[in-house]
């Protein structure tokens, strides 16, 4: 039995001003321990609804906001947040956190932003005014029998052939099972990503830029770039098909952790960091040796990939980003805007949209397409038609996430009127608004 635990090597959640480990599995199943950085504070003031947490704080200071009163902290102190009480802190602080009992679905019910970290008058809170929302309050003898439900459709799901999600009726009750997932799921940050993700995509992006003059200028963003490997792939795409045109790739990521992880564009192939050690496993060996110098276990992005890549820490939902990073040819946006709430995603994506030069073109996927589908109408972006059906099918990981997780992405539907645009992940944005 194990009785010593040693700092997990790989980030367990992120935030936009804090990032943390989990400890464990504890043997004591009713305790959680986490260590945790914070560099600004916690996002979110938030109520929990059964859980106490106990925070002592390492090093460093800050304050915690409490039930409306402010405590002001430092190295050496305990502080202790009961449950059903409003709070939140903010500082630059190592802490050991606790939380009892362990961490569950449900539990926090975020209020409002903390100023000290998100400077944004977007509300935070959904409006809840649907009946999915009062079946997910639903409990008896103090119990969710919605998750016995959801865990029994989820083993029941997996013994579909995966063609089954194409049928009309199967389909409709993944997009309820969806609903729920969304209505349920703790949305948060994940730095699990894979070179060449998405290979149709990056293939339309080759298409795309293959038609610029010889010698070109190309200004392209990635944002939320996570760890490096979308930037990275995407690099290696154009490069590789036109080493002519004068590339300036600006990578964007809102954790400092995972932008300096990604500078030094180098990973392991045995041992878990900040970036998963699967985050290889979609290359060719061939593809392996054009993009990685290797020693031993560790594999290094070649120079000539690198070059050029400047890589900044932002919140790509704050109108800074438009002067910072300047007019782009191609903008490319997946798979973070999922983690946010709907009118939260809404808004960010309306502002990446400006950095798009007139003419230029946006990738976006990893997003509810209901908001995707709404922003595109509402802008009058022109689908990019070239490749729809496979870049929607390009990435494994977000079809099969669905319908279980907030994430996940719907089968391609053409029996909808709005299919084309709905399913389209590039769009050509011919007008500022």
């Amino acid at each position: 039995m194990l009785y010593t635990h040693s700092l997990p090597s790989s980030v367990s959640f992120t935030g936009k001003g804090l990032f943390g480990y989990t400890f464990g599995p504890l043997n004591q199943r009713d305790l959680e321990i986490y260590y945790i950085k914070v560099e600004k504070g916690h996002d979110f003031f938030m109520i929990s609804k059964k859980i106490t947490r106990i925070y002592y704080i390492l090093s460093g200071s800050g304050y915690f906001t409490i039930g409306n009163e402010k405590y002001d902290v430092q190295d050496g102190m305990l502080v202790e947040v009961p449950p059903k009480v409003e709070f939140c802190y903010s500082g630059k602080m190592t802490m050991i956190g606790i939380s009892k009992p362990r961490w569950f679905g449900g539990n926090d019910r975020p209020t409002k932003w903390n100023p000290d970290v998100v400077c944004r008058d977007s509300a935070f809170v959904e409006k809840e005014n649907s009946w999915l929302t009062e079946l997910l309050r639903v409990t008896i003898f103090g119990k969710f029998p919605l998750n016995a439900w959801l865990r029994l459709n989820r083993s029941l799901w997996r013994q579909l052939p995966a063609s089954a999600g194409t049928f009309g009726p199967i389909r409709l009750y993944g997009n309820f099972l969806q609903a729920l997932a969304r209505r349920q799921g703790f949305r948060a940050q994940a730095h699990s990503t894979f070179f060449l993700r998405n290979r149709p995509e990056l293939e339309l992006i080759r298409r795309l830029v293959d038609r610029r003059s010889k010698g070109d200028s190309l200004r392209v963003a990635v944002l939320g770039c996570s760890t490096g490997a979308e930037a990275y792939s995407v690099a290696w795409r154009i490069r590789s098909a036109r080493p002519d045109l004068a590339l300036v790739l600006t990578a964007v990521d809102i954790s400092g952790q995972a932008v300096e992880f990604a500078k030094r564009g180098v990973y392991s192939l045995t041992r878990s960091q900040v970036a998963s050690t699967a985050v290889c496993e979609r290359l060719s060996p061939l593809e392996m040796e054009e993009f990685f110098h290797r020693n031993g276990d560790a594999v290094t992005v070649k120079p000539w990939i690198q070059e050029g890549i400047s890589w900044r820490v932002a919140d790509v939902g704050e109108a800074e980003i438009i002067d910072s990073v300047g007019p782009q040819d191609v903008v490319v946006a997946n798979n973070f805007l999922c983690h946010m709430i709907a009118s939260e995603a809404e808004s960010c994506l309306r502002n990446i949209a400006l950095m798009v030069s007139p003419g230029g073109y946006l990738f976006v996927s990893g997003i509810d397409l209901d908001i995707r589908t709404k922003v595109a109408c509402d802008l009058g972006w022109e689908p990019v038609k070239e490749l729809l059906e496979e870049i929607h099918e390009g990435d494994p990981c977000l079809r099969g996430d669905w319908p279980f997780h907030y994430g996940g992405l719907e089968p391609l539907n053409k029996g909808r009127r709005d299919w084309e645009v709905r399913y389209t992940a590039a769009f050509r944005v011919r007008r500022k608004v």
